[in-house]
């Protein structure tokens, strides 16, 4: 291991050999951090916090922290789970899950694989990420937030309790989410509001041109006609051909519970 003489590191961390920590960070006691992993200077990482493999955390990152949920029985140390291959850059702050009594042990904040979570976003208590996931500077998500692979939230974007954001969605810069972003889709504005397929995103993905006329055919069905939400999956089902995406695409709304962003 390469830890600089001013980190501090629990005894009872786990770090593989060639984790690298550099100045004045501290690793606490229920941590546990992967092979190929940097911890910039100035960070903190507590709780009981897994860290995978071949992860990049920059300056001054607070991860595996106190729950901000006013909840949180004092005495209880929350989870967080980290995958492999993140990058997270300066002041990143990832909140761990919430714990009101022992019962809630099983609750975790967890990140997936290969995500980019840039200057000061903020990952709150009990939020789950999937993989290939980016939050440009200062997003944000409250308490509670899903957000599924390959989604992009913009800059200052704020999240509220329990919202779900979708699969290959796109959250635009400054946008206030307060209901669930279908997969596929680009919500802007505040309140968000659903503006289109995010063609260039999906074309990016490798969507071919048969997905992509699949799911615009689905944006003009549920958003551009006078159909109702029940009415119009009725009619995606009816008229859009059977694949991946239409399949998940009206799995998402059937499930939503916020209701999503029109």
């Amino acid at each position: 291991m390469n830890i600089h003489p001013t980190a501090i590191i629990d005894p009872k961390a786990e770090l593989a050999s060639d984790v690298e920590v550099q100045p004045f960070s501290i690793v606490g006691p229920h941590v546990t951090i992967g092979a190929g992993s940097v911890i910039g200077p100035h960070c903190v990482i507590t709780g009981r916090t897994d860290i995978g493999e071949n992860n990049r955390i920059f300056s001054g990152c607070q991860i595996g922290v106190l729950s901000q949920d006013l909840k949180h029985k004092e005495g209880l140390v929350g989870r967080t789970i980290i995958g492999n291959n993140n990058v997270l850059r300066e002041h990143v702050t990832v909140s761990a899950s919430t714990m009101t009594s022992y019962d809630d042990d099983h609750r975790t904040t967890s990140l997936g694989n290969s995500c980019l979570l840039m200057a000061y976003t903020h990952v709150a208590h009990d939020c789950h990420l999937g993989d290939h996931i980016v939050m440009a500077n200062c997003a944000s998500l409250s308490g509670h937030v899903d957000v599924e692979d390959r989604a992009i939230l913009g800059g200052l974007s704020g999240i509220h309790q329990e919202c779900v954001i979708g699969t290959m969605a796109f959250v635009g810069g400054m946008t206030r989410v307060t209901k669930d972003v279908p997969p596929y889709m680009i919500v802007e504005g505040n309140p968000g509001r659903c503006h289109g397929p995010n063609s260039v995103g999906l074309r990016r993905a490798g969507y071919d041109a048969d997905a992509r006329r699949r799911i615009k055919q689905m944006h003009r069905i549920m958003f551009r006609s006078n159909l109702n939400t029940t009415q119009a999956l009725q009619e995606i089902e009816a008229t859009v051909e059977e694949s991946d995406e239409r399949n998940h695409f009206v799995d998402f709304v059937r499930k939503s519970i916020r209701g999503i962003s029109t």
